[in-house]
């Protein structure tokens, strides 16, 4: 059996066991060689714990990497053993390269790209040394993974050009997920009359998309209801103070993901895609699991026109975008909706006119990344590549 050492950065992570549990569906054996971000991690897969780092502290995360590379080392049987290595994010695919120089071990290496972190964009020699840094490992690389191809052309071209091999795979959901079946053409649409409810789910983390989120809340009153299920993360330190002063803003907790999709999907009649966290770059080219969600279970999304999350709607005019200065277009939006519910019907209806498969993913989609590695003449001489270039890092 084909077997992964999959070096992630976070071993809590929902999106990082939907891919173990990809890999094992596509028939390979895995084990991981994982951060943790809170105190205890996920047992739930075979790891090898490397220690603690923090979100938001990516050089506090590169200092970690040393000692989890070493440690990682240490377990030179499993890391000898494995047919490819899949690193997830930048500090880890560092962290994958000094393990296997201290291990002597040539191994392909696929390294997965879901967030460009906004310290790669600065402009002083940090910034530079980041993406040089960047560049020597991506040239040891047998393939990058993104989820968006707003990351490609947008970064990745204009700094390391020519220095990769790139392969596309969105944020859709897992093709393992026990999603219940789809709502039919025939579900009755969102009703008429009461209040519109707009639905807000996953990492809750940007400033900019709360307050305009309650800028509605107190021009609507009770028009609108503001519904949030996720993770209320530390970008947003006054979160519940918001939510108190706003009868109908509620926050509903965490959710289970693939279990409470269905319900929380058919409680809201919009979703709210936007996201200003690092507004310019890295949410400007996202593709965030809600606009796939969403999709399957009918749900239409609502996104900036300048993003990469505007363009997918736009281009299947499946869901609505709204143009700068996003304050004063937002609110025109929703009173014509409120007026006009029936062209939240019609995005509904395409939606769910949508093949499943654009919000699924392939069930042997991450087979084939693994396979065209593995079947690639030049994997060898990449792997040879990898273990050289790691020695001048």
């Amino acid at each position: 059996m084909t077997a992964i050492a999959f070096f992630a950065h976070d071993a809590n992570d929902a999106a990082v066991l939907r891919r173990v549990r990809a890999f094992e569906a596509g028939g390979f054996d895995v084990v991981g060689f994982a951060m943790r971000r809170a105190e205890r991690r996920d047992g739930s897969w075979a790891q090898i714990d490397l220690g603690r780092s923090y979100d938001g502290r990516m050089l506090h995360r590169l200092g970690r990497v040393a000692a989890g590379a070493i440690k990682a080392a240490r377990f030179g049987q499993q890391l000898r053993t494995c047919d490819v290595i899949y690193a997830r994010n930048l500090d880890m695919l560092l962290c994958a390269s000094l393990a296997l120089r201290i291990a002597r071990l040539k191994k392909p290496v696929i390294y997965e790209c879901l967030d460009i972190h906004r310290l790669m964009h600065r402009r002083d020699l940090i910034g530079l040394a980041m993406r040089r840094l960047e560049g020597r490992l991506l040239r040891q690389t047998s393939l990058i993974v993104v989820s968006s191809p707003a990351f490609l052309r947008a970064y990745f071209e204009v700094h390391h050009r020519n220095a990769y091999t790139p392969c596309l795979i969105e944020n859709r959901i897992a093709a393992h997920a026990d999603l219940g079946p789809r709502p039919s053409l025939e579900t009755q649409a969102p009703a008429d009359c009461g209040p519109l409810r707009i639905g807000w789910f996953g990492v809750l983390r940007c400033r900019r998309s709360l307050a305009l989120l309650e800028a509605l809340a107190e021009r609507f009153a009770d028009r609108i209801e503001i519904v949030m299920h996720g993770y209320a993360d530390i970008a947003i330190p006054d979160f519940e103070r918001v939510i108190a002063r706003r009868q109908n803003m509620r926050y509903q907790g965490r959710y289970r993901s693939p279990e409470d999709l269905a319900r929380l999907y058919a409680g809201v009649d919009l979703i709210w895609a936007g996201d200003f966290h690092d507004a310019g770059h890295n949410s400007r080219w996202l593709l965030p699991n809600r606009l796939y969600e969403g999709g399957y279970f009918g749900t239409p999304s609502i996104a900036p026109a300048d993003s990469e999350t505007g363009k997918w709607l736009a281009a299947r005019d499946v869901g609505f975008v709204v143009d700068e200065p996003l304050e004063a277009a937002l609110p025109e939006l929703i009173d014509r909706l409120l007026l006009q519910r029936r062209d939240i019907a019609v995005r509904r209806r395409r939606l769910l006119q949508q093949p499943a498969s654009v919000f699924l993913q392939p069930a042997d989609e991450m087979r084939g990344v693994v396979e065209r590695v593995l079947s690639n003449d030049l994997c060898a001489e990449t792997a040879n590549k990898f273990s050289l270039d790691a020695a001048k890092i």
